[in-house]
């Protein structure tokens, strides 16, 4: 199978021959697009057959499906657990469309550890958009493990969506180690709102350097026995660097969070916020822990946190409006999230 700008390395070995191999491949690839469709992100689904639209689909540890465009590239190779990675936006590359990046794992049990090492050169400029999804999860543990350079007046928004399914079988380890150089940008977006949670751990840790500037957004909606720790940081060691940590999460039943947002101003006319808004039903239990850290008289970090339930007269004017006390607050909490 031709993957223009692509070199992707596969462990021929343990598959019975080509034709099988692809026949298997084409199976489940076409799983995870169905998936995509059933959550409703049907414009991804579509992007990952599109000729001008750069993508990797791993289900497992198997590269089910792969494209590169002008401007990028990427190495991927097969282990026995899960894939390593390596993506390289070229210097004042300016890639038009998204590209799209697809993690599953179909069976109920199993594990995927993704490594990855993400570059976007001096002056370029990219979106990446991407679905961690386990559809039948009983017992699966997703571990990803990231290093991300962002150069010197580059632009790099990484927007992930997870959908763990309905069981609430899923361990998933999410974590980023990020440098944005002088001048760069960076916008994230971890969104799980869909399904159970399971167990998340997310751990962020984001350096920025002269006039660079970082934006850091989670958003959860926690059920059942769901469990959730989330630690993102910056480090403001450029002078006028700037961040902002946002988490908007919500939780009911039996679900737990924790919530920590660490931001610390090092540099003179470095500015930093953290924010974090909790909505907390039935037996849940949030937590939410801003640090601030300044060592410079010309930094300045604030903090805000609010965790409570859904405002009262919102859910009054919706049950008014017909819709029942139940209906009423998921709206809300969805409006939050979004």
């Amino acid at each position: 199978m031709p993957y223009a700008d692509v070199d992707i390395s596969i462990n021929l070995a343990k598959k019975p021959d080509e034709s099988e191999q692809g026949k298997q491949y084409v199976r489940e690839f076409k799983a995870l697009t169905n998936i995509l469709e059933h959550i409703g992100a049907n414009d991804e689904a579509v992007a990952l057959l599109a000729k001008d639209t750069a993508h990797l689909v791993v289900s497992s540890n198997r590269i089910v499906g792969a494209n590169g465009v002008d401007g990028i590239k990427l190495d991927a190779k097969e282990t026995e657990t899960g894939i390593n990675v390596k993506l390289r936006v070229l210097e004042n590359a300016v890639i038009a469309q998204p590209i799209h990046l697809c993690f599953g794992v179909i069976p109920k049990e199993g594990i995927q550890e993704i490594n990855s090492e993400i570059t976007v050169e001096d002056g370029a400029s990219v979106n990446i958009i991407a679905h961690c999804i386990f559809p039948n999860a009983v017992k699966v543990k997703h571990i990803m493990d990231a290093t991300v350079h962002i150069g010197k007046n580059a632009r790099f928004t990484y927007h992930e969506t997870h959908y763990h399914g309905e069981h609430g079988g899923v361990t998933v380890i999410p974590k980023a180690c990020i440098v944005v150089d002088d001048g760069g940008y960076l916008n994230t977006t971890f969104t799980l709102t869909t399904g159970l949670v399971g167990v998340l751990d997310l751990n962020y840790i984001v350096e920025v350097r002269k006039n660079a500037v970082a934006e850091l957004t989670t958003k959860v909606y926690a059920k059942g026995y769901d469990n959730v720790k989330v630690r993102e940081e910056t480090a403001l060691v450029g002078e006028g660097a700037r961040s902002i940590i946002k988490s908007r999460i919500a939780l009911r039943d039996d679900a737990t969070s924790e919530i920590i947002g660490v931001t610390k101003g090092h540099a003179p006319f470095s500015r930093g916020h953290v924010d974090c808004t909790e909505i907390v039903q039935d037996r849940a239990v949030a937590k939410a822990i801003p640090i601030v850290e300044v060592d410079n008289p010309l930094a300045k970090v604030t903090h805000e946190a609010a965790i409570g339930n859904v405002d009262k007269k919102q859910v009054e004017t919706l049950v008014a409006r017909g819709l029942s006390m139940g209906e009423a607050v998921d709206v809300i909490i969805m409006g939050m999230l979004k």
